[in-house]
């Protein structure tokens, strides 16, 4: 693989010279609200190692205390600021410090504005030094927010540099979590369309910490690279094809898909209003298990369907499984991709584990025609044929990133008439309940199942999304989870090429190169029936349990 220095690596979209004039004020802007104190030495940055999560605490720019903070999950933030032993102003000061050392090695973020989170910091530590309790149950706990949620004052884009704005109020999720105390500090990187598996805009390409010759996952990639990095400790992410779970499962950290219209989408940047083949929902990225449970616990509490009448009053309920033994589906592969070998080794070390277990029973899990599925949810994305895109890619000036091309290349989408999207979403619907009779015939409670045809991929390979948008289309929640493993070339090698299952396949086995995934995090993925976010979320704890005793 050719050499390509750091400074390529990151480097944004590009075109014409209009464009790349205004696209440089743009990020001439973002680089002044960096300070000085916070800038690492050039000689780092002229020549970084391909891993640079330890960075942040060798560069001597953090203090010990700033490092303690910042190696803390969610949840124990929100602990310790209930309990007066670390105020929201000391969490949101160091989660912004070290955010701003890992834009300078990951290009992960588009806004930075740690000066208005201390404000609002201070605000909460007036209050519960006069009170003597918290506002809420993210109270003080600094979160970061994908680039197309609007927070008011902040900027925000729906993909592309001609619908960047400054945004004038916060939208329904980011309003919910003011409330509950939550602290915003950053906006965080997401691709041209916020429609690949990558995170390359015109504030640059997001890098995946642990080896930058990959990438960090999209759309919610910039999330994924600054989780990674404990430049927070919780991330704001959106899933309509696999934007959460894939950036999650790339970066080695923790994410949930939930059901749609469980919690709120009303006022996101979006170029496609009214679009509703495939419902996308928001979630977090976070650094636990329990970091996503505290997330949708508070998030539900606060009764979003109040707020925002497309979201369904579904009370998260998270089962004991003590109680009950759990039958767990394994999905070695969706007969469409074979996954590389990393991921084959943690498939079949989950498959051991369980069933040496006595807490679970352990089956085969069949696929059910993930190849038509896929193809129909495909075409769902983009039911003008990717008109809408084209458009504003014109208006802007805006080369067309090479995800952009083949994600609406007319073999795969194409513009439909009234009659041509009532006859695809027919398919959809007859697909759901076929597939509805398949799990149901395989008697499982959940699916442990790949989030990626292998760990993080190659810069500006991914051309396969069915992992994770199989369940988008049918609207299953699914949560990511790291195994502790990571790619190793000495043994994750293929023994003989295998053959392919399909041209997809094929394409999959042809990007395989051992040592180019050197040290990349190896992740599964937990899949339920729709609504069943909380058995999810209690079938990972004890699915990840067993697998790191």
């Amino acid at each position: 693989m050719a050499t390509v220095s750091f400074k390529e690596k990151i480097k944004g979209v590009g075109g014409n010279a209009l464009y790349e004039a205004k696209a440089r004020v743009l990020r001439e802007q973002l680089e002044a609200k960096f300070p000085a104190s916070l800038r690492l030495p050039p000689a780092i940055l002229e020549d970084p190692p391909l891993d640079v999560t330890h960075i942040p605490e060798t560069c001597g720019l953090l203090t010990p205390q700033e490092l303690a903070i910042t190696e803390l999950d969610a949840t124990a933030v929100c602990q310790k600021i209930a309990a007066g032993e670390l105020t929201a102003v000391e969490a949101v000061t160091a989660f912004g410090k070290r955010a701003a050392i890992a834009h300078q090695l990951t290009a992960c973020l588009i806004d930075f504005f740690l000066d208005e989170g201390i404000k609002q910091a201070q605000q909460l530590d007036e209050y519960f030094r006069k009170e003597g309790k918290v506002v809420g149950p993210l109270h003080g706990l600094p979160i970061s927010v994908k680039a197309h949620y609007p927070i008011k004052g902040t900027v925000g884009t729906g993909g592309f540099l001609v619908d960047i704005e400054t945004s004038t109020r916060d939208c329904d999720m980011t309003s919910i979590l003011r409330s509950l105390g939550a602290v915003f500090y950053v906006k965080t990187n997401q691709p041209q369309t916020i429609m690949h598996l990558e995170s390359q805009s015109n504030y640059g390409r997001s890098l995946n910490p642990h080896n930058t010759n990959l990438t960090p996952g999209g759309s919610s990639g910039g999330e994924s690279a600054l989780v990674a990095m404990k430049g927070s400790c919780m991330g704001l992410g959106t899933d309509g094809g696999g934007s959460i779970r894939g950036p999650s499962a790339h970066c080695g950290i923790y994410g949930i898909r939930p059901s749609s219209r469980t919690t709120p989408t009303h006022g996101l940047l979006w170029y496609q209003p009214g679009q509703d083949g495939v419902i996308p929902s928001t979630g977090p990225m976070c650094r636990s298990a329990r970091d996503m449970q505290l997330f949708l616990e508070a998030v539900l509490g606060a009764n979003p369907a109040l707020l925002d009448p497309d979201v369904l009053p579904i009370p998260l309920n998270v089962p004991d499984l003590t109680q009950k033994k759990l039958r767990v589906g394994i999905m070695m592969h969706d007969g469409v991709v074979m996954p590389h070998p990393p991921t084959i080794r943690a498939l079949n070390l989950v498959k051991a584990k369980l069933e040496a277990s006595s807490e679970v029973e352990v089956v085969d899990y069949i696929p059910y025609d993930h190849g038509r599925g896929y193809s129909i949810v495909h075409e769902l994305y983009y039911e003008d044929g990717g008109a809408t895109v084209r458009r504003l890619l014109e208006e802007s000036g805006e080369d067309m990133h090479p995800l952009t091309e083949w994600v609406i290349s007319p073999q795969l989408v194409k513009n439909h008439d009234a009659a041509q999207v009532w006859k695809l979403r027919n398919q959809r619907d007859k697909f759901r309940r076929e597939y509805s009779d398949h799990w149901w015939s395989q008697n499982v409670d959940v699916v442990v199942c790949p989030p990626f045809q292998g760990t993080a991929s190659l810069h500006d390979t991914t051309k396969y999304w069915g992992y994770t948008a199989i369940w988008n289309l049918l609207d299953y929640p699914g949560a990511v989870f790291p195994t502790g493993l990571v790619a190793d070339p000495a043994v994750d090698i293929y023994q003989e090429l295998p053959s392919p299952m399909s041209a997809e396949d094929e394409y999959n086995i042809s990007l395989y190169d051992a040592a180019a995934y050197k040290g990349a995090p190896v992740s599964l993925q937990t899949v339920s029936r729709r609504f069943n976010d909380g058995l999810v979320l209690a079938a990972q704890g004890v699915i990840e349990r067993i697998l790191k005793s």
